[in-house]
């Protein structure tokens, strides 16, 4: 199995330095970097699995280096941020990133939430694909919802005619909601499904990539029921 390359820009050489040593222990292997504007170099010159960006690093923040890899790849993005309350976590999950954790951070944690985005970004085709997942189209045909188009075998997604280009995580959070039209799917369905998070987590996640995903097929393709969650209009 090929090695997983990961980008790591975090401008505390402690922290730096000992999460490097943590991964590699792991078996990633590990490009770091202290600022953006050198993250943006080494991103592009080595073109990593995925990428870990602190917020806060001198240069070129790192919610606009998250915007600039988003602007040129799919790659998953996870933000470290300090505060969990923090509006940097918001902003940088609206500049395309994937998930984020909260500093200071666990080594075993932060494995754990890699592994589950590598998991979802490796297995795009197969969403909620458990013994309890909704069965697809017998034909596996394309999926029609007004203008909109899901393919779910080909993983493409056209509205009224046009290619929507929908990052990996988008993709299965389309999916999820294609497999059940008009069925509500709560936030933690929704982030155990879609994020893998068996145990729970932030619902920010799910509503930021619900108004991105808005955004390319429609706004009022997806319908929020409020304090219930959200469906997909048939």
């Amino acid at each position: 199995m090929a090695e997983t390359h990961v980008l790591f820009v975090e401008d505390d050489d402690v922290i730096r330095e000992a999460t490097q040593l943590a991964l590699e222990r792991d078996g990633f292997v590990v490009t770091a970097a202290p600022d953006g504007l050198t993250g943006l170099e080494r991103f592009r010159a080595d073109r990593p699995d995925i990428a870990l960006l602190d917020v806060m690093v001198p240069g070129l923040d790192g919610v606009s280096l998250c915007r600039r890899i988003r602007d040129e790849s799919t790659v998953p993005v996870i933000m470290l941020s300090a505060r969990a309350d923090s509006i940097d976590v918001v902003l940088g999950l609206e500049a395309g990133a994937d998930d984020y954790v909260t500093k200071p951070f666990d080594g075993a944690v932060l494995v754990a939430r890699i592994r589950a985005v590598l998991r979802r970004f490796g297995h795009a085709s197969g969403p909620g694909r458990g013994k309890d997942a909704e069965p697809e189209e017998p034909d596996g045909g394309v999926l029609r919802f007004g203008d909109l188009e899901v393919d779910p075998e080909g993983m493409e997604v056209r509205k009224a005619g046009a290619q929507v280009a929908l990052t990996p995580t988008e993709m299965r959070l389309l999916l999820e909601f294609s497999a059940a039209p008009g069925t509500v799917l709560s936030r933690d369905r929704l982030l155990e499904r879609v994020w893998d998070y068996g145990w729970g987590g932030d619902t920010r996640v799910v509503d930021v990539h619900v108004q991105r995903l808005r955004g390319k097929i429609g706004q009022d393709r997806i319908e929020t029921v409020r304090g219930f969650g959200y469906k997909l209009k048939g």
